[in-house]
């Protein structure tokens, strides 16, 4: 009997449309599905202007986290995987699964090509699958792009495999996350053919317009004070060094009137290279899986059509789900469809999703001037090092990064990873030190509702790069004046023999970004001249988008040598930078009484520190970083009430804030990304601009439907 269906299968292949019947020892399907979030629908074209052109009204998927329950009928009508209409004689074959649900054929092979082989959704398990003849495969120039971008052939026969039976028992550790093969070297990525963002006449004048502003990128030095008496040395004299990258040049989009919609703008920026390394692990299952997918769906949706992104799905092993490609419009549909084929499951192997990742960065035969990784978990790798909570003092986190990874600042070829803590049950600690590790950032994703906007505050910044490979040079300009330290947190910086020179490793800023540097040093006496000039300061940096390299040379710093002592105020910019480096400092001393299981000592030391910065003068003048450095620390303590609460959340936001000002970059952790917090250090335009566009998404606001791809 099963050999005459199977060839009844064929059969119907020649007429487009498949059913999977059930054979005698098929048990029945159950009738009523298990009430699930539907996946697919994250992923609703009608979202994206650039999906579907078609006018959409707004669905339940779109208002908030309210989502809609799968085995609704206009899935009868509708493929769950791409959502476009299905119907007899369309021109595409439909399959019929043995749980009653129904998809376009080349839609659902897609879905097994890439290891699914359960139902996108009611989740049945298959006892068969869709495939397509390995022989009958389009011919060159004469197929036709599907709706998900996709080459088709309607006339091809279509087959249904039987899938052989599975244990239950350690089954996460024996079926593979995806069957597909991978090819040993990654470097089927798509090639770079560069499109102007705009016409050739406004792309001259918009370059031109770059250039300018990046030849004014600001250089600002403040001295702790103005003047020093003659007679007076100081050993550990501070100077402030201030830059502030050029801001990203904009063309607002005008093509559409509406004055309560907020303008988003065309970018001439550099393009990036995205790899996203995504835990899909058993403990995703559910609405966290849900919720990914849709921050991907915003992700994939923002990112230009110069900007490439593959993205490397991990559990228990690790594939890659297409390879690095440009997301033009059908290089968004395959994306939008991959990431729609994720099902959880398994166990969490960060170093196996990470070494993947690199290679795909390492093997690409074109490379965009941007390059990241972003790597999201909520559990702990159990392949390769034990978490926190094990005997070891202190697990060797750096096994979990390819050598590419931590190759050193000094390689040259560093690959930043940006990783994200989702949830109360992921190490911490370990995905704190990979980021630290690659010159990356950790943000806590503490809830599920905000993953989207902490991608979106990524994003904001990895798109808006505009100076690339900053090196700061601090070079003494008096014949007695020596450096003593160079305090630039997790930057690598040194101090030549001589005491003369001195260097810091920035790397990339994005546009807009700010950062600042403390410079220690000895000024001698003076007995003879009415002032002394201290240092100067020099910017080499990489331009992006000509890959040419300049230099910027600021001003001598000098202060004056009165012969009389006279009250000289310290200067705001310099305490406040202090107050930074001050409270940084006791984050990381309160960590570490808080592993030692004291909590009173750590959250002392907290408390402490407040006390002091409300002392100082930028406090006094309520400077904003100031109040938020409070605001921060008090936040810290509440969250050391117990080692419960410690363990849930305290040690992921207080790595988080390390994390964001060691680097003085913006990360997400508690409510940071919300625009009434006031733990908001670091956030560039690009990113609030980012921000508004993913929480106007999650509002269901009708301006999201048309906001445009950057």
């Amino acid at each position: 009997m099963g050999g005459k269906w199977r060839k009844a299968k064929v059969s119907l292949g020649l007429n487009l449309c498949v059913v999977g019947p059930r054979t005698l020892e098929d048990s029945p399907p159950s009738l009523e599905a298990p009430e699930r979030l539907s996946d697919a629908a994250l992923l609703s074209p009608d979202k994206w202007s650039t999906v579907s052109s078609q006018p959409s009204t707004p669905t339940p998927s779109s208002r908030g986290l309210r989502l809609p329950k799968s085995g609704s009928k206009s899935s009868k009508q509708t493929c769950s995987i791409c959502l476009t209409k299905m119907k007899q004689g369309g021109g595409h074959a439909i399959f019929t699964a043995e749980c009653s649900h129904s998809f376009h054929f080349h839609c659902i092979v897609s879905n097994v090509k890439h290891g699914n082989q359960s139902c996108p959704v009611c989740r049945a398990k298959w006892k068969e699958i869709p495939v397509q003849g390995p022989s009958l495969d389009p011919s060159p120039g004469r197929a036709s792009i599907g709706p998900v971008g996709w080459p088709q052939n309607d006339a091809l026969m279509n087959m249904v495999r039987r899938l052989p039976p599975t244990r239950d028992i350690n089954r996460r550790h024996i079926i593979p996350l995806y069957q597909s093969t991978e090819p040993a070297v990654f470097n089927d990525d798509e090639s770079l053919h560069y499109q102007p963002v705009f016409s050739n006449r406004s792309l001259c004048n918009k370059n031109a317009a770059y250039h300018d502003s990046v030849k004014t990128i600001e250089i600002k030095t403040y001295p702790e004070v103005s003047a020093v008496p003659r007679s007076k040395s100081c050993n550990n004299f501070t100077v402030l060094v201030h830059l502030k990258a050029p801001a990203a040049i904009t063309g607002k989009n005008t093509s559409q009137n509406h004055a309560s919609l907020p303008q988003f703008s065309e970018t001439a920026r550099a393009p990036a290279d995205l790899v996203t390394v995504l835990d899909v692990s058993g403990s995703m299952a559910g609405t966290k899986l849900a919720l990914l997918k849709r921050a991907m769906g915003f992700v994939i949706q923002n990112l230009g059509s110069n900007d490439r992104l593959s993205v490397i799905a991990f559990s228990s092993t690790a594939r890659r789900l297409f390879p690095l490609r440009r997301m033009s419009d059908s290089g968004r549909q395959q994306a939008l469809q991959a990431v729609n084929s994720l099902v959880a499951n398994g166990g969490t192997n960060i170093a196996e999703g990470l070494r993947k990742g690199a290679k795909i960065l390492e093997d690409r035969r074109d490379k965009n001037p941007v390059a990241s990784i972003i790597l999201l978990s909520d559990g702990q790798d159990t392949y390769t090092v034990s978490g926190s909570g094990s005997n070891q003092l202190q697990p060797n986190y750096q096994l979990l990064l390819p050598s590419s990874i931590h190759g050193g600042h000094n390689t040259g070829s560093l690959i930043p990873v940006h990783a994200f803590g989702f949830g109360v049950d992921h190490d911490a600690s370990s995905m704190h030190s990979i980021s630290e590790i690659s010159g990356g950032t950790f943000s806590f994703i503490e809830t599920e509702a905000v993953i989207q906007d902490a991608f979106a505050q990524c994003i904001g910044g990895l798109l808006s790069v505009v100076v690339q490979k900053l090196q700061v040079g601090v070079d003494c300009v008096h014949t007695k004046t020596h450096l003593v330290s160079l305090k630039a947190g997790n930057y690598p910086s040194r101090v030549m023999v001589d005491g003369r020179t001195g260097f810091i490793d920035v790397g990339d800023l994005y546009a807009d970004e700010e950062r600042d540097f403390l410079i220690s040093l000895y000024v001698p006496t003076e007995p003879s001249s009415s002032e002394t000039s201290l240092i100067k300061v020099r910017c080499i940096f990489k331009d992006p988008l000509t890959k040419e390299m300049m230099t910027l040379e600021s001003d001598e710093v000098r202060i004056e040598r009165p012969e009389i002592a006279k009250q000289v105020a310290v200067a705001i910019e310099v305490d406040r930078q202090h107050n930074r480096l001050h409270a940084a400092e006791a984050m990381a001393q309160a960590r570490v009484a808080a592993e030692q299981g004291d909590l009173a000592a750590a959250v002392s030391i907290l408390e402490n520190c407040r006390r002091v910065l409300s002392e100082t003068v930028s406090a006094k003048s309520h400077d904003r970083l100031c109040i938020a450095l409070n605001a921060e620390l008090k936040e810290m303590q509440e969250r050391m009430a117990s080692r419960h609460v410690y363990e849930a959340s305290g040690r992921a936001y207080i790595l988080s804030g390390l994390s964001s000002h060691s680097w003085q970059r913006a990360t997400a952790r508690g409510d940071s990304t919300d625009g009434s917090s006031l733990v908001q250090a670091y956030q560039t335009p690009s990113m609030v601009e980012m921000l508004t566009r993913s929480q106007a998404m999650l509002l269901g606001s009708p301006s999201a439907q048309r906001l445009k791809p950057r």
